[in-house]
């Protein structure tokens, strides 16, 4: 067998075995599924499965590398510069929107893996990987240290775990709107606050306060 034919073989293997994992993490929890469980679903024998995986716990590991991995290629080639300049009020910014649309392309997988079933340390994974590219790459540069009213550890938790919260709850309810209108409703709550997002400050204070930003 060539070695290209047998690379297809095993990335088919392997997409066949994450859907698998997903739909079991989904129904039962990753605790409670066995190789057994794997192997059926995917259609395939346990020898198989060894060739690409000691046990669950390598194919979970494997499975959110790849993942992180995926999510790095995807938004690798963002300009954060130009990100700066955006109206977030009509325009999304660009890394959210990128972001949704992975998720949307994997949903059975983000949906299987942020649930109440799925793998807490995943969770944390996806919170560095936006708060390195939210913060560490200074694409929020509207707060310096010296003028926040609450610690900037507990404001980037917040804003993270909230953006988290906003996406499980996309998929969870079917994915109704569309990336780029969800990429639009999350920076207008993160960059403008949740109270104008409700419309519960008025529009003119909500323009003068986007115009301090």
């Amino acid at each position: 067998m060539l070695k290209s034919e047998k690379d297809r073989r095993a990335i088919k293997t392997k997409k066949i075995i994450r859907e698998a994992l997903s739909a079991l993490i989904e129904e039962k929890g990753f605790s409670n599924i066995s190789i057994t469980d794997l192997t059926r679903r995917a259609d395939i024998n346990r020898g198989t499965f060894y060739l690409h995986y000691f046990d669950k716990y390598d194919l979970l590991e494997k499975v959110e590398n790849e993942v992180m991995a995926e999510i790095e290629e995807q938004t690798k080639d963002i300009d954060y510069v130009n990100m700066l300049s955006i109206d977030v009020i009509n325009e999304p910014i660009p890394f959210v929107v990128k972001l949704f649309e992975y998720f949307k392309e994997n949903a059975s997988f983000m949906k299987a893996i942020l649930g109440t079933k799925g793998d807490p340390l995943f969770h944390r994974k996806l919170k560095k990987f936006i708060e390195i590219n939210l913060f560490e790459k200074k694409l929020v540069k509207s707060f310096t240290k010296e003028t926040m009213l609450i610690p900037e550890e507990y404001f980037i938790s917040y804003l993270i775990s909230a953006h988290l919260g906003v996406v499980q709850h996309w998929l969870e309810s079917g994915m109704e709107k569309s990336p780029k209108e969800m990429a639009l409703i999350l920076s207008k709550m993160s960059l403008l606050g949740p109270l104008w997002a409700a419309g519960i400050k008025n529009k003119t204070d909500r323009k003068k306060d986007y115009n301090d930003f």
